[in-house]
């Protein structure tokens, strides 16, 4: 017969039923008085840190594991040697990453933008990271297919902020860089033809059509700027980068 203990988590579940198909988080005091996030699962929940890594851990006595790794390759270059991940080091890589996910999902969630796009950062830098010192392409691709996703939850999250931040034009840059960068991701993949047909392409495109009809904004200081220079008007240009300059 198992013993008694206090250590079951009905009491933080109470209350809280578990919605498939929504993202349900929440801000929680602990018992030392720091903020804590949880995220609401199938089976339970999950408890992650506001800042440095979900987990609270220092690996290796770095904040991320990414930045451990970072420290390894630089090592590795001021020796003069190559530097690939291993196996140990591909499975912390990844634990990384869903860590680094289930908070953005909860700041997305709670609406914390600028911490949502923090995170996605964090994740498209060690994207990178990983791109360029995997072991093989498998493992390369096995995090490749989700680099769009990244940058689609990232564009919403600025677009937002910027909305938050009354600046609409802004916001409207921030979806057009995000497509941006998803048309460069498309690209890379050989599959441009794909792009229109894309969920997450599609409902970024409606962000910014409802975000010009909203505002009556046709086209923003940076799309007139980028046209006055693409037509060698510099005139125009200077005057349009002087009012970029004062709007932000």
């Amino acid at each position: 017969m198992p013993r008694k203990t206090n250590q079951d988590i009905d009491e933080p579940l109470r209350g809280w039923p578990f919605k498939p198909g929504t993202a349900q988080a929440r801000v929680v005091q602990a018992a030392d008085g720091r903020e804590v996030l949880q995220l609401r699962v199938d089976l339970g929940l999950l408890q992650l840190e506001t800042s440095g890594r979900p987990d609270g851990a220092t690996p290796h006595g770095f904040a991320t594991y990414f930045d451990y790794l970072r420290d390894q390759g630089q090592l590795a270059r001021k020796r003069n040697r190559p530097f690939a991940l291993n196996d140990e080091q591909c499975q912390e890589a990844d634990r990384e990453f869903v860590q680094y996910y289930h908070r953005r999902v909860c700041w997305l969630a709670l609406r914390n933008y600028a911490q949502a796009v923090a995170d996605a950062d964090h994740t498209l830098a060690f994207m990178d990271f990983v791109r360029e010192h995997s072991p093989n392409d498998e493992y390369t691709e096995a995090h490749e297919q989700y680099r769009g996703f990244v940058l689609f939850q990232r564009t919403q999250a600025a677009a937002a902020l910027r909305v938050e931040a009354d600046d609409p034009e802004g916001a409207i840059d921030e979806v057009r860089a995000g497509l941006d960068n998803m048309h460069t991701f498309f690209v890379q993949h050989e599959a441009e033809e794909q792009m229109d047909d894309d969920a997450m392409v599609q409902h970024l495109r409606k962000i910014e059509q409802s975000l010009r009809e909203e505002h009556g904004i046709q086209a923003t200081l940076r799309e007139q700027l980028d046209r006055a220079v693409a037509n060698e008007d510099y005139e125009a240009a200077a005057k349009l980068r002087d009012a970029l300059r004062r709007r932000q």
